[in-house]
């Protein structure tokens, strides 16, 4: 099968003759219809991740059809058009049996710690407790925009943000990530402040539900902003960009009792962020990972796809050639465009 390939971090992504997978006991191949590019795939391939093994075929954003199933898989067959969350649980592991399989100790990440989905297939481990099926309403581009940015946005907005509407909520960052959590707030009834470097994001985050934007400039007085904008602080931050003085500055603007969310990876010298301990603990503030979302989790979000509460389709930047992948991954975090990008040519 023809994929996107590379050896070394930092170097040359390539498109190579590469072996088709083979399923697992508990698994399925899947032709590989529509595939997002995101910025973790960037994070990927400098060598932030050290799930990754080289060398390494990238893409956990994905939708398609299933052609080969495992031995022990009853409930999935050649023919169901699928997608699935980028992380999954083993399915019988006491994390997973709580509920939690987003944080599965021995979790299978397709483009992470197993090749991806820049390619014509890709085998998905555990399947019968990860596939999610498409429903008829829904593309296959549209699916695979939601397999990591859109879901996890769900997981941050929904059950660790616990956004109610009335509250105030301020997103740091209008990517695909930001703008997801920015369009999910706002169909749940908040007031939604959305922040960014980039004027044209911003335009683009108001299309999606912001009500109030702000240019981040002087991150010294950001906090304060926020806090006049929302008279006295928001319920609730989100950090979808992942850099230190954006968390500090999401934890000053929060009101008491507020909670902040990071989605936003931090690079590894900045992984160990200092935050204002003072202000959380004397405002009794809340600090949440968000890390993907359960696939028992969808029913809710395909939900209001389908019923039109949720457009994710308005997110879509372009659709693109696996070639022309390849060329932009190297260069994502100087790319102008928000929104998602997605592969749809193999």
């Amino acid at each position: 099968m023809r994929a996107a390939y590379y050896d070394r971090f930092q170097g040359p992504v390539t498109i190579e003759s590469v072996p088709d997978p083979a399923p697992t006991a508990d698994g399925v191949v899947i032709a590989v219809k529509a595939s997002g590019l995101c910025l973790s795939d960037w994070h990927g391939w400098m060598g932030h991740d050290k799930d990754i093994t080289l060398p390494h075929v990238p893409g956990h954003e994905l939708a398609g059809e299933i052609v080969s199933v495992g031995q022990n898989v009853r409930n999935w067959q050649i023919g169901d058009c699928v997608t699935l969350p980028f992380v999954c649980g083993c399915g019988i592991c006491p994390t997973c049996s709580e509920g939690n399989p987003q944080v599965c100790p021995s979790q299978f990440q397709p483009g992470f710690t197993h090749w991806g989905s820049f390619a014509e297939f890709v085998s998905i481990h555990f399947a019968e407790a990860n596939l999610v099926r498409i429903p008829d309403q829904i593309d296959n581009v549209t699916a695979a925009s939601l397999g990591c940015r859109f879901a996890t946005s769900f997981r941050a907005v929904v059950d660790q943000g616990r956004i109610k509407q009335g509250d105030i909520v301020a997103v740091f960052g209008c990517g695909g990530v930001g703008l997801s959590a920015i369009m999910i707030a706002a169909a749940l009834g908040a007031r939604v402040i959305a922040i960014d470097t980039k004027p044209a994001a911003l335009k683009m985050a108001r299309e999606v539900g912001a009500t109030d934007v702000l240019i981040s400039q002087n991150n010294s007085s950001l906090s304060n902003q926020i806090i006049e904008l929302s008279d006295g602080g928001v319920h609730v931050t989100i950090d979808a960009i992942g850099r230190q003085e954006v968390l500090h500055s999401a934890l000053l603007s929060l009101r008491r009792r507020g909670r902040h969310v990071q989605i936003g990876l931090m690079t590894p010298d900045k992984v160990n962020a200092t935050i204002p301990v003072d202000r959380v603990i004397g405002y009794e503030l809340e600090v949440l990972g968000s890390h993907g979302m359960a696939a028992s989790r969808y029913t809710d979000m395909l939900n209001m796809i389908c019923n039109g509460s949720l457009k994710p389709e308005l997110l879509l930047n372009q659709t693109m050639s696996l070639e022309k992948a390849i060329q932009i991954l190297p260069k994502m975090p100087a790319l102008v465009d928000s929104g998602i990008n997605v592969i749809t040519s193999f």
